[in-house]
Parts: structure tokens; C-alpha cells; sequence
């Protein structure tokens, strides 16, 4: 028989297989520290032997529109699984709604995204009144070519040149201080077209502390002239990387294209390492134009389509965008 066990603070939680890490204890402590967030892990269980886990984050939200201040429970992907003799649908639908009865008690919005099969779990999201908008992905394959500029347009090649030659430098942060920089530099630039939420510096801090450490995730950081003017933000599950953030301060110092290096060097990183896919984070509608999208293309990723499942605790709003978008 299934057993699920919620846990909600990182000391009760014993060791646990896996090496997904959007479902990792280590991410788990990252919000955990984090203000504004609260991680909840379901973790399901055979006879006392893990089965799968399954980790959300809920986190504040402040929005221009009523209400203003409300809690979003965000999942990455749909978990992890290690028992093949049991069908992983089956077990995701009973976290589902377990997950659901407990986020939705605090949560005005549930959203998963990042899913890495569009498919699964369509039965088990219907059936507790989730309801699909299609999204876009955008990858890069990096186990095909020797190098990850094989897929860059000329263009950004030039960009590239230019900006090494103008004084730019690109690294690996591993300082508090260079993390605290990148952080302070992001929050900055960063717009509401590329996403609506950004964490404090808080989150940036015990990325390091539980993250790079562990090589689960690593911060680049782009200077001139001893000043942090870009970074890229990459966490790293099974054979792909995923950049998380990224950003440069493209007015104030164009001629060092800061965002643009940002992402190359994460792609270069990832490549050298032996990843076989980048994955690029929040890149908006398919059916709408998208900045970023637009940019990152350029690094030669290719764009398909998948889907967000989202649910809200409001029932009559539920009920009509579930039907709309049935």
C-alpha cells in the first residue's frame, strides 16, 4: 500500500535516492532559508522503501492587480520515480491530490512547469481541476556538435569576439561578495517580460551554501574593470542543464555585450562538462512575441511546444478557465 509523508522542514527529512534536482533535498533547504518561500516535499513510500518524491515551493507574490499580495505554489516538472514495477502516473495521481489539499489551504495559484513530457499526468490533472495553457521550450543540443558555438548565428559569434576584446572577462563566481554583485546586478536590469517574480538576494546566498557547493548549481559572472556588469545563474539534473537567470547591463556597456557572454559561457560550461541539453527557463507563450525568446534563440536552440498546468483556489475562476481551457 502507498504511504505519503508531507515534510515541511528540512531536519525531519531522511536520506533520499534521486538526482533530480527540482525535487532535491538541497533545493528543499535553498527555499527552506530562503524568506518569502516555503518548500513542501511529498515523499511516497512501499513497505517503508521510497517510491518517489515530489517538491513544491510556495512563495509570495506582489501583484499590481487585486489581490495584491497573494502565495503561488510552483512545482518543477512532475517528480521523480524509482520503482518501475509501479506505473508512475499512478503514483503522481494520489501526490497530486495530496499536494493540491495541502498547497491550496495556503496557495491562491498551483503551477507546474517545466514538465519534460507534456502527456504525463493528464488524467490526474483533470480529474483535481487543473487546467492546461500551452507554453513554449526552448533547448539546445549540445551532444551533438564538439563545441556549443557550432550552433550560434554569425552574428552572435561577432558579439561574442567583440565583447572578450572590449575588456569583458567571464567566470565562475565563487565568492559571497561576487554572488551578492550578481544579485544586486540582475535585480537591476531584470524586467517583468522576462519574469514576473524575482527572488531577494537571500535565495542567490544559499544557492551557494546548498547548491554549488554540492555542483548542483553554478553563478557566472561577466566584470569589466573589476565591476559585475552580467551573469547567468545554471542548475544542473541528470544528463541537462538549465539556465535559471540571466542578465546584463546592455545600455550602460554595449560594447562589452554582458548578456550576451552570460549565456554563452553557461552554454560553453555546460558543454564542456558533458551535459547533453541546455535548457532555457521562462521563455513565455508560444503565441506571443517574446524578447527574450527572441534572443536566446540566437544561441541556436530550438523551440517546441509543451504546456503549464495551473489550478486556483478561487472555485468559480477555476471553473471558468477550466472549461475555457478544456
Amino acid at each position: 500500500m502507498l504511504k505519503l509523508t508531507t515534510y515541511r522542514q528540512g531536519n525531519r527529512i531522511p536520506e533520499l535516492p534521486g538526482t533530480d534536482t527540482f525535487h532535491s533535498t538541497e533545493l528543499f533547504h535553498t527555499y527552506e532559508v530562503t524568506p518569502g518561500y516555503t518548500p513542501l516535499l511529498i515523499v511516497a513510500s512501499v513497505d517503508g522503501r521510497v517510491v518517489a518524491k515530489l517538491l513544491a515551493t510556495l512563495r509570495k507574490s506582489h501583484r499590481l492587480t487585486p489581490p495584491g499580495l497573494i502565495k503561488i505554489g510552483v512545482v518543477f516538472g512532475t517528480g521523480e520515480y524509482f520503482d518501475p514495477g509501479i506505473p508512475p502516473e499512478d503514483i503522481f495521481a494520489e501526490m497530486l491530490q495530496r499536494l493540491t489539499e495541502e498547497a491550496s489551504r495556503e496557495s491562491f495559484l498551483l503551477e507546474f512547469r517545466n514538465l519534460s513530457d507534456s502527456r504525463f499526468g493528464y488524467k490526474a490533472f483533470r480529474q483535481n481541476r487543473y487546467f492546461p495553457i500551452a507554453w513554449a521550450r526552448v533547448r539546445n543540443s549540445l551532444h551533438s556538435v564538439d563545441k556549443a558555438e557550432e550552433w550560434f548565428s554569425a552574428s552572435r559569434i561577432r558579439q561574442i569576439k567583440k565583447g572578450l576584446k572590449n575588456g569583458a572577462r567571464v567566470q565562475e563566481a565563487h565568492t559571497q561578495e561576487e554572488i551578492k554583485a550578481f544579485s544586486r546586478m540582475l535585480r537591476h536590469v531584470y524586467s517583468w517580460k522576462i519574469r514576473r517574480h524575482f527572488p531577494n538576494q537571500e535565495f542567490f546566498q544559499q544557492l551557494e551554501k546548498h547548491m554549488i557547493q554540492g555542483q548542483y548549481c553554478k553563478i557566472f559572472v561577466v566584470t569589466y574593470k573589476n565591476r559585475v556588469i552580467g551573469g547567468s545563474a545554471c542548475t544542473y539534473s541528470k544528463d541537462s542543464a538549465y539556465l535559471w537567470f540571466s542578465g546584463g547591463m546592455r545600455k550602460t556597456y554595449a560594447r562589452q555585450y554582458p548578456g550576451i557572454l552570460a549565456v554563452w559561457k553557461a552554454l560553453d560550461d555546460a558543454k564542456e562538462r558533458g551535459y547533453r541539453h541546455m535548457e532555457f527557463m521562462d521563455v513565455g507563450l508560444p503565441f506571443r512575441r517574446h524578447g527574450y525568446r527572441d534572443f536566446i534563440l540566437r544561441f541556436g536552440g530550438k523551440q517546441t511546444s509543451t504546456r503549464r498546468w495551473f489550478r486556483f483556489r478561487w472555485r468559480w475562476l477555476n471553473a471558468l478557465l477550466s472549461w475555457f481551457y478544456r
